[in-house]
């Protein structure tokens, strides 16, 4: 070959061995070992699970039931009219204690006087008739008995006497008619009596007038529904606090259990109560069913009033010295894996081959449906799940029976993934 075919071959490169480019292929192996190291530390970080975590302790509490509902006053009194008419007078006004017998108010009498002195009038005509009817009984018997005497001598005659004994019997008639009409004559006027003391309206009971609905020149009209004019309340230190109770609850409520209530008047203060009696009739508002519990109050220093409103919780069962967990720890569960595949299924290629995958890696966590009967203790790092009985819980703690737990237990409420 001539120089100037060397020198053409040069220029080409067809005059000397090719080099294998060893820099650029370590410059890219460098590369994907950098990817995996980094895809291994996310997947690492990922795992860093930290658990939140509270101790198995030993509590006593009490388990309750809540309810609202308003207080009252044991025994309540709406006082109204049995008459119609006007009212003249009213001496109450509200929070004046009363008596029995007390005057409230009074109705117009007017009419009803003038009605009973006519009445009274026909008493005492109808006693003048029962005298003459007297007089007449007695004439009448007199005469019978003379011409009884003259017909036996056979002085009068049969006619004289037959008048005589008819005059006798009309007579003795005629009293009993009489003395009939003085008593529906006294019974009238009695009825009259009655009517007046009814004007008067009165308190039946020593208590308070807790409401006045009437005003003096007020027309009152009696009828099947009578309007309620005063309302007394017989005793104040002595009220009931009216609750109602769930559906769901009521099968735990029971006489003689203990509660205690709050009213808005005292944020400070709670007051204690018993129930006395639950009702069996339910009751529906709003398409919830509930059922009334009376709980007696004492009120000695009368703060309570009648209607206040009360929420109140009934002690329904006490919990004395159990092992208790947190409610949090009965609706924990830990996260499991799930396999997360590619389309190929896996890690391939150089990646995989050089770099390959870790236990459990390229999977992503997927959380368990919660189970309300087990609890999971941490221990030596990693959750152990262990089936508990439940007991009675207070809404924050709940009583739990086991062999396998033990105050100081460490059980977890809550994790935090690594990012």
């Amino acid at each position: 070959m001539g120089s100037d075919d060397k020198d053409i071959s040069t220029t080409i490169g067809l005059g000397r061995k090719r080099r294998v480019p060893w820099l650029a292929i370590a410059g890219g192996l460098a590369v994907v070992v950098a990817g995996a190291v980094w895809f291994w530390m996310q997947d690492d970080g990922a795992a860093g699970t930290q658990y939140v975590t509270r101790p198995v302790e030993r509590a006593s509490f009490d388990v309750t039931v809540s309810a609202v509902g308003s207080i009252e006053p044991t025994d309540m009194f709406d006082i109204s009219s049995e008459l119609s008419g006007t009212i003249d007078d009213v001496l109450v006004d509200f929070n004046d204690e009363v008596a029995v017998g007390t005057v409230l108010a009074r109705l117009d009498t007017t009419k009803l006087e003038a009605e009973r002195a006519v009445k009274q009038a026909s008493v005492e005509n109808a006693i003048a008739g029962v005298a003459m009817a007297e007089a007449s009984l007695q004439e009448a018997q007199e005469l019978y008995e003379r011409g009884l005497e003259l017909k036996a001598r056979g002085v009068e005659s049969e006619t004289t006497f037959i008048a005589q004994e008819a005059a006798y019997v009309r007579a003795a008639a005629e009293l009993k008619a009489a003395q009939a009409s003085q008593r529906v004559a006294e019974a009238n006027l009695e009825y009259v009596k009655v009517d007046l003391e009814k004007s008067c309206i009165c308190s039946p009971v020593d208590g308070v007038v807790l409401d006045r609905a009437v005003e003096p020149g007020q027309i009152v009209a009696a009828s099947l529904s009578a309007p309620t004019l005063f309302t007394v309340a017989e005793d104040l230190t002595r009220m009931e606090l009216q609750v109602y109770v769930d559906e769901a609850d009521i099968g735990k409520v029971a006489v003689g259990q203990n509660a205690t209530f709050t009213v808005d008047a005292y944020d400070e203060r709670s007051f204690p109560a018993d129930i006395f009696q639950v009702r069996f009739a339910s009751e529906t508002v709003d398409g919830v069913v509930s059922y009334k519990a009376i709980l007696s109050v004492d009120n000695s220093d009368l703060s309570l009033r009648p209607g206040m409103t009360a929420s109140a919780d009934i002690v329904v069962a006490a919990v004395q010295d159990a092992l208790v967990v947190p409610n949090a720890a009965l609706r924990y569960a830990p996260a499991t894996q799930e396999a997360e595949t590619t389309q190929s299924g896996s890690r391939s290629g150089l990646v995989g081959m050089i770099m390959p995958g870790r236990p459990g890696g390229g999977q992503r966590t997927v959380a368990t449906e919660t189970v309300q009967s087990t609890v999971h203790v941490l221990r030596g790092g990693v959750p152990v799940a262990i089936d508990v009985q439940v007991g009675e819980t207070d809404g924050s703690v709940t009583a739990i029976v086991t062999t396998e737990l033990a105050e100081g237990d460490l059980v977890i409420t809550d994790q935090t993934d690594g990012q």
